[in-house]
């Protein structure tokens, strides 16, 4: 911890002293020859030091200028960099990976270029070079309920798998990630676990809530009434079909949701995502809250600030030689595994948090692990989708570190977890006010008075629809102990969310969604569509959706999703049908159909597996990611899977 911290304060004075030394590096005009590599060298020893600590493996790429033989068998290699602008300062600097999921086509990723860019010039003043990795960004917001959606779970992966082919191709030294919407946040965390190498994350931050102006009528649903986020446009779609709004209203609150750029204000996946990272210590304090845009639509000086923050741990970390795997302990997933629950998080987290656990190899921490958290932990945010409030507000009373600094001083982080700043999770908290010492506010409860009790969140369950595997409850925070019902069985998303708008789904109804999970859709799209139509429609608390598929972070009601094994590989959920009862026991934590052993076996032996939704013979990513996909009881990762027979 001490080498880290001082680090930091070593990085801090060599960035004031750059300036002058790189211009000092430029007079270096010529090319290497065996009579000047000795001058260069001298120049790199200059520099106090830092290019013979920091640049490490580029070396390999670029040459060293202190070993002739080195220098000359790379000279082909610094050819191509001097085509792409580079001189001869640039081949003494470490060499920092800069990845971007950058896309125009979605308000929360369309901030990162210009972070990158950010990022890029903090690294040149502290005398390294930027390298850019450009990956994917799919917006669950935009792809949700179309087929676009099966890419989304997809792209996390592929994300991981695009920043480790640029950094360890190109050798670098350190590795910075930015993400923002949903799975480009794992995506970029998972890389710097896997390849665990010095770096961090940032977040591009939340966008502020919408609001109708002049306000809805009076009568209209109270959620239309208050600040607006994502999950309120496909409730609004749901109240329409009701007759709950008129089609004037709904395009009203369609167009004042999303104001400007940034992630989804609640604390839906996103914002479940960045809180966790943090949590984790794998991104500075605080940032996760920090607005993306102001009134002009651009970055905020805050953001840019993250950005500077983020270069100054990587360089100390660097220099200290921290990597990943020295912060991304079984203790550190336990934090995360906390925040979750206080937050009040998405279910999506739990894919993403055994993923991180894999890459990182943290054995001791799998799908069997959460319960612990859910008997123990309360949720302490009033956002939504379970409250008023948004990221913004949280914000406003001090961020993630509030809540935190209330779980720790409750016994419930483990404070001796090392972070990015080169302090321990409960140095970071230091300085942080506790809850009791804040004006009055209902944005974060206490553990003591918690705005839901331990066990009324995110509960996994067994049983005979799910064997050898699991299934996924979300309750945020309703008192729901036991529900069971006649089923109401769909093999398509789309046809099911057309059901319930149709309103073919009644109270007492269990909605079977199947053939969505990882394999079978493939790519386990959200359920978000038919759940916020049930929402909107008035059923959340009198209709169960159960399906192998996943849910928004903006879902809500009776969601039990991600059954292992999925409908494709042959599990339970297969053969149920209409007509057909599950009962679900919150208290047990179990989900059975009410069916015996041998009428389940007897029907299993008759099954005949769907045409899949991808051609065999399809070549594309689909059908790779079919084929290799794990199951959701274990992450998601690609490389874990089964073929489908």
């Amino acid at each position: 911890m001490a080498e880290l911290a001082a680090a930091l304060a070593e990085n801090e004075r060599l960035r004031k002293e750059n300036a002058a030394l790189r211009a000092a590096i430029t007079d270096i005009s010529k090319a290497p020859t065996a009579s000047n590599v000795p001058h260069i060298s001298d120049t790199v020893k200059s520099r106090d030091g830092v290019a013979d600590h920091l640049k490490g493996r580029s070396y390999q790429m670029t040459g060293d200028a202190r070993d002739q033989k080195s220098w000359v068998k790379m000279a082909q290699n610094r050819a191509h960099m001097r085509g792409a602008g580079f001189t001869d300062a640039d081949f003494t600097k470490p060499i920092i990976t800069v990845a971007v999921p950058y896309s125009n086509a979605l308000e929360c990723n369309n901030t990162l270029l210009e972070l990158a860019r950010t990022v890029v010039e903090e690294i040149e003043a502290a005398g390294g070079i930027g390298f850019y990795c450009m990956t994917p960004a799919i917006s669950d917001g935009n792809t949700q309920g179309t087929v676009g959606m099966r890419y989304s779970l997809v792209s996390r992966d592929w994300i991981a798998d695009c920043i480790e082919i640029m950094h360890n191709g190109y050798m670098a030294d350190g590795c910075i990630t930015l993400g923002a919407c949903d799975k480009t946040v794992p995506g970029a965390v998972m890389p710097l676990a896997r390849t665990d190498t010095s770096g961090c994350f940032i977040y591009g931050g939340p966008l502020v809530p919408g609001m109708c102006v002049p306000p809805l009528r009076a009568d209209a649903p109270p959620q239309f009434h208050r600040g607006l986020d994502a999950g309120c446009v496909v409730e609004a779609s749901g109240a329409f079909s009701a007759g709950l709004l008129d089609i004037e209203e709904l395009h009203r609150i369609e167009c004042a949701a999303m104001p400007r750029s940034g992630t989804c204000s609640g604390m839906f996946t996103a914002n479940t995502m960045a809180s966790i990272v943090e949590a984790l210590g794998m991104s500075w304090p605080g940032q996760c809250s920090h607005v993306a845009v102001g009134e002009d639509n651009r970055p905020t000086s805050q953001k840019k600030q993250d950005c500077k923050n983020a270069v100054s741990a990587t360089f100390a970390m660097m220099e200290a030689g921290i990597t990943a795997r020295d912060i991304l302990t079984t203790k550190a997933f336990e934090n995360a595994a906390t925040v979750q629950y206080a937050v009040g998080g998405s279910t999506n987290a739990i894919l993403h948090l055994l993923a991180l656990a894999r890459e990182a190899q943290v054995t001791q921490f799998d799908i069997s692990s959460f319960n612990q958290f859910n008997d123990t932990v309360p949720i302490l945010l009033n956002l939504s989708p379970h409250g008023p409030y948004h990221m913004v507000d949280l914000d406003r009373v001090g961020g993630l570190p509030v809540v935190m600094r209330e779980l720790l001083d409750a016994g419930l982080l483990h404070g001796d977890c090392m972070t990015c700043t080169g302090k321990t999770v409960a140095e970071n908290l230091e300085g942080v006010p506790r809850l009791s010492e804040l004006a009055k506010q209902d944005v974060v409860f206490p553990v003591a008075h918690p705005r839901a009790p331990p066990g009324r969140h995110i509960i996994v369950l067994t049983g005979n629809i799910c064997p050898d595997g699991s299934a996924v409850s979300k309750l945020s925070g309703k008192r729901i102990d036991k529900f069971k019902g006649e089923v109401i069985a769909f093999d398509d998303e789309r046809v099911a969310y057309h059901a319930i708008e149709a309103g073919d789904v009644k109270p007492g109804h269990v909605v079977v969604v199947r053939h969505e999970g990882p394999a079978g859709a493939p790519g386990m799209p959200e359920m978000l569509s038919p759940g916020g139509a049930l929402v909107g429609r008035g059923l959340g608390e009198s209709v169960a959706l159960v399906t192998d598929g996943r849910f928004s972070g903006a879902s809500h009601g009776i969601m039990i999703g991600h059954l292992c094994p999925e409908a494709a590989r042959g599990g339970p959920l297969a053969i149920v049908q209409n007509g057909d009862v599950i009962a679900i026991d919150l208290i047990s934590r179990t989900i059975n159909v009410q069916l015996s052993d041998a009428e389940i076996a007897d029907r299993l032996a008759q099954w005949v597996p769907p045409q899949p939704k991808i051609p065999r013979d399809n070549s594309g990513v689909l059908s790779k990611y079919s084929a290799t996909v794990g199951t959701a009881h274990d992450g998601c990762l690609v490389g874990h899977g089964t073929h489908i027979k």
